[in-house]
């Protein structure tokens, strides 16, 4: 463990990275599919050997394994990381570019889930191969939120940490980030992998009793776990478990709204009980507030088609809504297949800014769900709600204790200065997908579906389905870049890049 523990961070993901191709070559092995079998074991060997020798040629020297040094790790294996996952891939897929395969490899790993490639056109060992690179996009944001971010009051932490972003503080959300950086994230692996394989594991064997194949729900589990959406059939709408899996999945997409309901180890209290938890309260209040104005919406447009009193298409329309809305708040981009009962119910289509606004909540602190994050949302509503108490009573004293004060007032002011940042950065990168003749709509799907980490965006969203084959390649790397942005988030990106992070 010592020897594990003294590798860079970068050298022990690039490894993990380099085991995991043995899962789809054994797949593909026993399919017999020999092709795929000889890319996936091939450069696995070849990764597992370099880093070999690499771990052995650093084995003796010292290496700076502060939390900022992870952090910067943290970002080049999300940048430089896909171009090693790509290699197997693109070997496999033999008829399409390394960059559309890096574009895929970046996708799935920061759990966006958008991809290139219609389902018919990619293999199961590469369906696979795809589900589990978001699958450990996912772990690695589990670990790194408790190792890195928290101790850094970052990724959400600064709304409830005692100190500035990017520097070390020893109480609050980020106690856990005190002892050397090297053996909290070996520890926070050591309490969170089993945590989260069980629940792929439980999730899986649901499915695969419901009735989906075991390719299919394998993929699904692990896309639902990662929040990545990545799916070898494009959806739950063609799965063979139909609504059965549907509500087996809909349980499994709370753990991305809060993660008190997997973990205590960033230092959160859990002393008044789950449903207590703010992210967890606002992720249940938007996820029936929603449904239900679209269900109304349907049923009142459902009295001009004489069809208001058709009670199971009003229930089939309402699960759908349900489901889609905790779906795109979660930034897993699964869609029900009751979601166009409500339009064949009504007459009446769903607006995709709906689901984009979705996504941009995002789901809670330090899970892999991507967007602004719900307790950012909460200390932006509970500083409005007092301001709008004091303009009625001017006079009147807040009855918070010394966590809420600090949420209400440094907590949402950092929380609109992050807010700013996702905003100007969104309409950067609008202008810059319009140089490539995009139409306004086109640009801000995909600039959203980017930064929130949500790729089924860019095919529900708008009126009409985008192509991404149809982009150029500079735009893609654009896109990955927004994808790398929207995970690590950009205050951490200044973070890294400020001098003062680094002084001492």
């Amino acid at each position: 463990m010592n020897a594990i523990k003294n590798l860079p961070f970068f050298l022990l993901m690039l490894l993990a990275a380099s085991l995991s191709t043995l899962v789809p070559a054994i797949y593909a092995l026993w399919i017999e599919e020999f092709h795929d079998a000889r890319s996936f074991f091939y450069a696995g060997l070849i990764g597992v050997i370099l880093t070999s020798f690499v771990g052995l040629a650093l084995a003796t020297r010292p290496h700076n394994a502060s939390a900022m040094s992870q952090l910067v790790a943290l970002l080049a294996g999300f940048a430089l990381l896909p171009v090693i996952l790509a290699v197997p891939f693109y070997e496999a897929v033999r008829n399409t570019s390394f960059s559309s395969a890096y574009f895929e490899m970046v996708s799935a790993l920061t759990t966006t889930g958008a991809t290139l490639f219609e389902p018919d056109r990619l293999s199961g060992p590469e369906h696979l191969w795809r589900a589990q690179v978001g699958w450990l996009g996912g772990l690695l944001m589990w670990v790194s939120a408790s190792a890195i971010l928290a101790p850094l009051a970052l990724g959400g932490f600064e709304v409830t940490a005692a100190g500035a972003p990017g520097q070390a503080v020893a109480q609050g959300a980020a106690r856990s980030g005190r002892g050397d950086p090297a053996a909290r994230l070996l520890r926070s692996t050591q309490e969170l992998f089993p945590v989260y394989a069980g629940l792929t594991l439980a999730l899986a064997v649901m499915l695969l009793v419901s009735g989906d194949p075991p390719l299919v729900a394998i993929c699904h589990a692990m896309s639902v776990l990662a929040t990545s959406g990545i799916s070898p059939i494009g959806g739950l709408v063609d799965s063979p478990s139909g609504l059965p899996g549907e509500m087996i999945v809909f349980c499994f997409l709370f753990f991305a709204l809060s993660r008190l309901t997997f973990s205590t180890d960033t230092g959160q209290s859990t002393r008044t009980g789950l449903l207590y938890d703010p992210e967890f309260r606002m992720g249940l209040a938007i996820i029936l507030i929603v449904p239900l104005t679209l269900f109304l919406r349907h049923w009142l447009a459902a009295f001009d088609v004489g069809d208001e009193r058709n009670f199971a298409a009003g229930l089939r329309a309402l699960w759908g809504g349900l489901f889609t809305g905790l779906s795109f708040l979660t930034t897993t981009g699964f869609v029900s297949d009751d979601w166009a009962s409500a339009q064949g119910w009504s007459g009446l289509s769903t607006p995709g800014i709906i689901l984009m606004a979705l996504a941009i909540l995002g789901g809670g602190v330090a899970t892999t769900a991507g967007g602004v994050k719900l307790l950012r949302v909460f200390a932006l509503y509970v500083n409005g709600a007092r301001e709008i108490e004091k303009l009625i009573h001017p006079s009147s004293i807040g009855r918070s204790g010394p966590v809420m004060r600090r949420i209400r007032r440094e907590g949402a002011f950092i929380a609109w200065v992050f807010f700013m940042l996702f905003a100007v950065t969104l309409a950067g990168l609008t202008m810059i997908l319009g140089l490539y003749g995009l139409d306004f709509e086109t640009s801000v799907t995909l600039t959203v579906a980017s930064l929130a980490n949500t790729g089924p965006l860019i095919q529900v969203a708008p009126a009409e389905t985008f192509d991404l084959l149809a982009l150029a390649p500079s735009a893609k790397l654009i896109l990955c870049a927004a994808m790398i942005l929207g995970r690590l988030e950009l205050l951490a990106i200044i973070v890294m890049i400020s001098p003062d992070s680094w002084r001492g």
